[in-house]
């Protein structure tokens, strides 16, 4: 996604298992290679991940100009 992923906005990048296409290689973004998941951010299920990641992104996305 050359001008960054919106939040909200389901990558490009993601499989039909939810993968990413591009995982390991040099293209793609340092945000997402940097992303390391933890315990917190997964919990137990899907929902849970998604849930957390909705907030991060709510929470990091530039303000409104």
């Amino acid at each position: 996604m050359p001008d960054g992923k919106p939040a909200g906005v389901r990558c490009i990048q993601l499989d039909d298992h939810h993968r990413c296409a591009i995982f390991g290689r040099p293209e793609r973004p340092a945000c997402c290679s940097g992303l390391q998941p933890q315990a917190e951010m997964c919990g137990t299920s899907r929902a849970h991940a998604i849930a957390w990641l909705t907030q991060l992104e709510a929470a990091t996305q530039p303000a409104a100009r």
